[in-house]
C-alpha cells in the first residue's frame, strides 16, 4: 500500500510504528506459509528492526515477532539462527510470564521441533515434554494445543526408535484431530496430515508398509488441499510417498513421486535445503534400478 502521501509525524507515531510492525508480521507468516520464503524473511527482517526501534529490549511484544521469525528459519534449513531466536524469545517470555505460561509452552515446543528437525531426537524430548506439562496443566488434556504438543513429543520419541510410546501418542493425536474436522474446524485437515504422515512412517519402519500407503495417500491430498500443490509439505509428503512405493517394488510410481517433489522443492527451496539435497539423493539411487 502506498503511504507516501501521508505526513512524517503520522508515520513516526509509536502506535503507528506498532501497527506496521505487526501488519509486516502478519504478511510474513502468510508468504511462510505459501512457501515464499527469500520474500517472508525480507518481511520479518523488516519488522525485527522496527520493533527494537519501537519497543524495550525485553518487551513482550517481541516474544511473538522473535518465534515467527524462528519458524521461517527452522522452515528454511537454517537451524542455528532459528536457535537463537526461540532462545532470545524463551527468556523474554519466561522473564515476563513466568515458567507455566502457555506462550512459554509454545517455545518449548518449538525448541523441540527445531532439534527434531536437526535429528538431534534425545535433545529435544526434555523440552516437548515440557510443553505438554504445561498446556496439560492449563488448557486441560484435549485441547487442540495439547494434541499439537503431544503430536511433537511423539515424533521426538519415534525419532529415538521408541515405538512402543510413540505409536499410541499418534493414535490418540489422530482421533483429537479427527474430531476437531468432524466439528468443522478448517485447520484441523493439516494436522491430520502430518500425524498421519508421522504414523505412517511408523508403520513402514516396524514392517506394515502396506498399511502404510493408504495413510501417506490421504496425508497428501490434505496437504495439496490445505496448502495447495506447490508448497514444499506438499513435496515432502511426495517424497515419503516416493520411499514407500520403492520399498513396495513399485519403482516407476515412486519414480514419479521423486520427480514431483524436486519439481516443487526445487522451485521453493535453497539448493543446499537438507530436504531438497535427501530428495535427490532419494531420487537418484532410485534410477539404477529402474533399469
Amino acid at each position: 500500500m502506498n503511504r507516501s502521501n501521508m505526513s512524517t509525524a503520522t508515520q513516526t507515531t509509536p502506535a503507528n510504528q506498532r501497527k506496521l510492525v505487526y501488519s509486516l508480521c502478519h504478511r510474513a507468516d502468510r508468504l511462510r506459509i505459501q512457501g515464499r520464503y527469500a520474500e517472508s524473511e525480507q518481511l520479518f527482517k523488516k519488522a525485527l528492526a522496527l520493533a527494537e526501534q519501537t519497543f524495550a529490549p525485553h518487551a513482550p511484544e517481541l516474544v511473538p515477532l522473535l518465534n515467527n521469525h524462528a519458524v521461517l528459519y527452522k522452515y528454511s534449513g537454517r537451524f542455528d539462527e532459528a536457535e537463537q531466536l526461540y532462545r532470545r524469545a524463551l527468556a523474554i517470555a519466561v522473564g515476563h510470564w513466568g515458567e507455566e505460561h502457555i506462550e512459554v509452552a509454545t517455545l518449548y515446543h518449538n525448541l523441540g521441533g527445531l532439534d527434531h528437525a536437526r535429528g538431534t531426537f534425545a535433545a529435544g524430548e526434555p523440552a516437548a515434554r515440557r510443553a505438554v506439562e504445561i498446556r496439560e496443566r492449563g488448557l486441560g488434556p484435549d485441547h487442540p494445543h495439547v494434541a499439537a504438543d503431544l503430536a511433537a513429543l511423539a515424533g521426538i520419541l519415534d525419532g529415538q526408535g521408541k515405538c512402543a510410546e510413540s505409536e499410541p501418542i499418534y493414535e490418540r493425536v489422530l482421533a483429537l484431530f479427527e474430531a476437531r474436522m468432524q466439528s468443522g474446524d478448517a485447520d484441523a485437515g493439516y494436522e491430520i496430515a502430518v500425524n498421519l504422515n508421522n504414523l505412517a512412517a511408523l508403520y513402514t519402519r516396524t514392517g506394515r508398509a502396506a498399511q502404510a500407503e493408504p495413510l501417506y495417500r490421504r496425508a497428501l491430498a490434505l496437504k495439496e488441499k490445505s496448502l495447495g500443490p506447490g508448497h514444499p509439505d506438499v513435496a515432502l509428503s511426495l517424497n515419503n510417498l516416493a520411499v514407500l512405493l520403492k520399498t513396495l517394488g513399485r519403482l516407476d510410481e515412486a519414480a514419479d513421486a521423486y520427480r514431483r517433489a524436486l519439481q516443487i522443492f526445487e522451485q521453493t527451496l535453497d539448493p543446499e535445503h537438507p530436504k531438497l539435497k535427501t530428495c535427490r539423493e532419494n531420487y537418484a539411487r532410485l534410477k539404477p534400478e529402474q533399469r
